[in-house]
C-alpha cells in the first residue's frame, strides 16, 4: 500500500512517525547480521580464529541485552526521541568504525559499543508508538515496526555479502555503518514525527508521581511479560538457528530442504505478523489472541517433531509454526503496552525486551545440547515446549495493573 493511500486512511502525523520509527528499526537489524557474511575475510586479514570472531559478536549481544533496562530507564527520563538518535548514530559510528580498526582487539570495545546503540531501539521505538499512534491503530503500527526489522534482517548478508566481495570487509563494515549515520542524522534533522513526552512528563500529566524502575521491577505483570519474551525467543533460537541441522540428523532432509525450512519459517512468521496487526486492531482479547497463537504454534511444533513423515511435510509445519508465532507477535506488544503505568513504558519495554536476549543466550546452549547427544528431533520439540509453556504467561499479562 502506497504511503499516500495509507494516509488518506490514517492520520498524516500517525503514518510519518510510523515511517520514522521503522526506518530505525530497519537501521539495528540492518546492522546486526553485517558481520557474519566477512567473517572469512576478516579471518584471513586479521589472522584470528572463528571462535575469536564469534566473541565479537557475544560483546556485541551483551552489551545489546543488559543495555536495554537501562535504555528503558534513561527513555522514560530524558525521552524516547532523544535515545533513539543517540542510539542510531552511535550504532552506525562504531560499526563503521570497525571497519578502520588496524588490530582484532580494537573490534571488541567497538562491538560493545555499537551494542549499547543497539539497545535503545524497542524501549524507544515502542515507547514512540504508543505515544504516537492511537489505540485503535497500535496493533498494525507494532506490526509494520516488526517487518521493518525483518526487511532489515533480509537485507543485510545480502548487502554486506556484496560489498565484502567486491571491496573488502572494510569497505563493507564502513559503508554500512555511514549509510546508519545518514539515516540518524536525517532523522535527527526532522525530528518532529519522533518526539514523544518524557515518561515523568506524562506521569505529571496524568496526575500521578514517577514510577521507579524497582517499583516496575517488582509488578508481577512486568515479570510474566519479561518470563514471556524468554520462553520465545528461546524457542526463536532453536527454530531458527538448529533447525537446518536438526532436519538434516534427525528427519532425512537434504540441505537444500533444510535451507528452504528456515526461509519458509521466517515467510510465515513475517505473514502472521502483517495478518497478526489487523487482528490485534479488531480486537480486545489481545490475551486470547497470544495464547491461541502460542497453543497453535507449539501443537504444529510438536506435530513436526514426532510425527514419521515425509520430511517435506515437516517443513510445512515448520512454516505453520513461524506464521502462528508471528500472529501474536502484534497483540503481544499492545499487551506489553497495556500493562505499563502511565510514564513507565520506556522501563517496561526494556525490562521485557531483554528478556528476548537472555533466551537468545540461553537457547543456543540448550539446543546446542540436544545435538551433541545426539537428539536432533529433541530441537523442535524443545522450542514447542517453550511455546507450550509461553501460553500461561500470554494469560498472566492480560489485565494492566492498578
Amino acid at each position: 500500500m502506497s504511503i499516500e493511500a495509507r494516509a488518506a486512511r490514517w492520520p498524516a502525523a500517525e503514518v510519518s512517525s510510523i515511517g520514522a520509527v521503522c526506518s530505525a528499526h530497519f537501521c539495528s537489524h540492518f546492522l546486526q547480521l553485517a558481520l557474519a557474511p566477512l567473517f572469512i575475510m576478516m579471518r584471513a586479514d586479521l589472522q584470528v580464529s572463528f571462535i575469536e570472531l564469534g566473541l565479537v559478536l557475544s560483546v556485541f549481544y551483551l552489551f545489546s541485552g543488559a543495555g536495554q533496562v537501562a535504555a528503558g530507564v534513561l527513555v522514560d527520563r530524558f525521552g524516547a526521541d532523544r535515545l533513539l538518535l543517540a542510539g542510531i548514530l552511535t550504532q552506525g559510528a562504531a560499526t563503521a568504525a570497525m571497519g578502520f580498526a588496524p588490530t582484532y582487539l580494537l573490534l571488541l570495545p567497538l562491538a560493545a559499543l555499537a551494542g549499547l546503540g543497539n539497545s535503545v531501539y524497542h524501549p524507544a521505538d515502542l515507547s514512540i508508538l504508543s505515544h504516537k499512534v492511537a489505540a485503535p491503530r497500535l496493533g498494525r503500527a507494532f506490526a509494520a515496526h516488526v517487518i521493518a526489522g525483518s526487511i532489515g534482517f533480509g537485507l543485510s548478508p545480502i548487502v554486506s555479502g556484496a560489498i565484502g566481495a567486491h571491496f573488502g570487509w572494510r569497505t563493507a563494515l564502513i559503508a554500512m555503518g555511514l549509510l546508519v549515520l545518514l539515516v540518524g542524522l536525517l532523522l535527527a534533522v526532522f525530528r518532529g514525527p519522533l518526539r514523544a513526552p518524557a515518561g515523568r512528563t506524562a506521569h505529571a500529566a496524568a496526575g500521578g508521581a514517577p514510577i521507579s524502575f524497582l517499583q516496575v521491577l517488582a509488578m508481577p505483570v512486568v515479570l510474566m511479560a519479561f518470563l514471556y519474551f524468554t520462553l520465545t525467543s528461546v524457542a526463536l533460537s532453536g527454530l531458527q538457528s538448529f533447525s537446518i541441522v536438526a532436519l538434516q540428523e534427525g528427519f532425512g532432509a537434504a540441505v537444500a530442504l533444510a535451507t528452504l525450512a528456515v526461509a519458509l519459517f521466517q515467510v510465515g512468521n513475517t505473514a502472521g505478523v502483517a495478518i497478526g496487526g489487523h487482528v490485534a486492531d479488531r480486537s480486545a482479547q489481545h490475551h486470547q489472541i497470544a495464547m491461541g497463537g502460542l497453543a497453535a504454534a507449539a501443537l504444529f511444533g510438536f506435530l513436526a517433531a514426532w510425527l514419521q513423515t515425509a520430511p517435506e511435510v515437516t517443513v510445512g509445519l515448520i512454516a505453520l509454526v513461524g506464521f502462528f508465532m508471528g500472529l501474536t507477535t502484534p497483540s503481544r506488544d499492545v499487551l506489553v503496552r497495556t500493562a505499563a503505568p502511565a510514564g513507565a513504558t520506556g522501563k517496561v519495554f526494556g525490562i521485557v525486551y531483554s528478556g528476548f536476549d537472555i533466551g537468545s543466550l540461553v537457547g543456543p546452549l540448550l539446543f546446542g545440547l540436544m545435538l551433541d547427544h545426539h537428539h536432533p528431533r529433541m530441537v523442535i520439540a524443545g522450542a514447542a515446549a517453550a511455546l507450550a509453556l509461553a501460553v500461561g504467561t500470554a494469560f498472566a499479562v492480560r489485565r494492566r495493573p492498578g
